[in-house]
């Protein structure tokens, strides 16, 4: 699986597991020495960070001898690396979303077309499943499917297999999890008649040209799910992913979601867990958002989608967890630098800055006129760098940008998480809205904090908020 949130093992795990870190070391050097010694002497590069841990996992998988391996595919798409493999045993297609447009194209169509191409995905006589999609999306799935005479079904809804028992319960939270739920399902079905296991109703294939009323792709079979699969949906875990620490007065809520319609289930997710909390009876709540995104996605059309939730704060800051990431192998990114990730961010405050603008003046915090911009610039004195705006600050301005995760952690925090240190009590802010914030964000019986727009900077966070996580 791939980005890893806190250490580079989480992309290879068996039963379960992230691979120890021995394992880890001694694949890496044998795979790295072997691909060293054959590469060819007129292309003498090696394959690039993801290509080699694609054919690390798979030399890990052979070498242990695993039963089966459940592969994600990388951006996916026609020319993704994890294309080698010739003949899986079954395939799914999950919600398509608008993302890696430069290489998958700007249109869900386009995705669709790509996705469709993936030699990994759709496989002549390889059953394949997909979810409810957009109707145009589903058609060209099926198109492709035909064209590759690869058996392509549409996964009923979870409800379907919900009739005659009770409901199934689902480790991870949000409804958007439940369509997922159903397509592991269905892959979990395909692999285990593989195994000569019965009971689960046969998949009937359907002739080419058959009458399909009411939808493009057939329906998958129902069936009743076996002990082992309602146990698993209930004790799946995945970091980073709809979930939410308790820590003590602060929650913070977790979520990478990047696409428009990820961050859309994450909004929905978030204002009802947060809505479940329920309102403190002694004293106030404050809400923040903390953001970042990446790459060459639409970052104006995922804030948007997050005003709703009527964010008291919003904090931008880069993936970073420190300024100097030097101590933290498994979070660099040599693809961006610094300056560019803080240009980003101060670009996102002034986006959220100009869409609260747009709103109006319904919010508390937007009593006065706000003013967009603002440079990072270093303070001598502490040696790290403080948001300073160019002209005089605007009273309250709900928008921040630090450096690193760890600075913007111990300032959403103050101090009252017991993983986190905190701030200086001196000279640490020099922006009103950061001081009067920091009196608000202390004195509030409730701080309720929505991480999300990056794995990357889920990861991080994870990272400062479970020390454990990085053993």
């Amino acid at each position: 699986s791939s980005p890893h949130l806190v250490q580079v093992r989480e992309r290879i795990r068996i039963n379960g597991q992230p691979i120890s870190q021995e394992l880890f070391s001694k694949y890496f050097w044998l795979v790295y020495n072997r691909l060293e010694e054959t590469k060819d002497p007129a292309h003498p590069s090696m394959p690039p960070y993801f290509r080699f841990l694609t054919i690390m996992a798979f030399h890990v998988f052979l070498q242990e001898k695993v039963d089966l391996a459940v592969v994600e595919v990388g951006i996916g798409g026609a020319y993704d690396c994890t294309n080698i493999i010739r003949a899986p045993v079954v395939c799914g297609v999950s919600s398509l979303g608008i993302d890696h447009t430069s290489i998958l194209g700007d249109t869900m169509e386009k995705i669709a077309w790509q996705k469709g191409g993936h030699p990994c995905t759709l496989q002549p006589g390889v059953p394949a499943f997909t979810v409810a999609q957009p109707e145009r999306p589903l058609e060209v799935l099926r198109d492709r499917a035909q064209e590759l005479k690869c058996p392509l079904y549409l996964c009923p809804e979870l409800d379907a297999f919900e009739e005659d028992h009770q409901p199934l319960e689902l480790g991870l939270a949000g409804a958007h999890q439940r369509s997922n739920a159903a397509l592991a399902l269905q892959l979990a079905r395909m692999w285990l008649q593989r195994c000569g296991y019965q009971g689960l109703g046969e998949l009937m294939e359907v002739a080419p040209g058959t009458e399909l009323v009411g939808r493009p792709v057939p329906l998958a079979p129902t069936f009743q799910p076996t002990d082992a699969m309602i146990q698993g949906l209930r004790e799946t875990v995945w970091l980073g992913r709809t979930q939410v620490l308790p820590h003590g007065p602060v929650t913070w809520y977790l979520d990478g979601a990047h696409t428009t319609s990820s961050i859309q289930a994450c909004v929905r997710w978030f204002r009802q867990a947060a809505l479940n909390q329920g309102k403190p009876h002694n004293g106030s709540e404050v809400r923040v958002l903390l953001f970042n995104a990446t790459g060459d996605r639409d970052t104006a059309a995922l804030l948007k989608l997050l005003v709703p939730c009527h964010f008291d704060y919003a904090v931008f800051c880069p993936n970073f967890t420190e300024v100097s990431v030097a101590n933290n192998a498994d979070q660099q990114n040599f693809n961006v630098t610094v300056e560019n990730a803080l240009t980003r961010c101060l670009e996102n405050q002034r986006t959220w800055t100009r869409l609260l603008e747009e709103k109006g003046t319904s919010d508390p915090w937007l009593s006065t006129s706000l003013q967009a911009g603002g440079l990072l610039q270093p303070a001598p004195a502490r040696g790290t760098l403080l948001l300073v705006t160019p002209a005089p600050p605007p009273h309250n301005s709900p928008a921040l940008v630090f450096p690193c995760l760890a600075q913007a952690l111990r300032w959403v925090a103050q101090g009252r998480d017991p993983y986190l240190a905190a701030p200086p009590a001196t000279g640490a802010h020099t922006h009103p809205a950061a001081s009067s914030g920091a009196v608000l964000l202390r004195e509030a019986a409730a701080v309720h904090v929505l991480v999300t727009g990056s794995l990357h900077l889920v990861g991080g966070v994870l990272r400062l908020l479970d020390p454990a996580l990085s053993q």
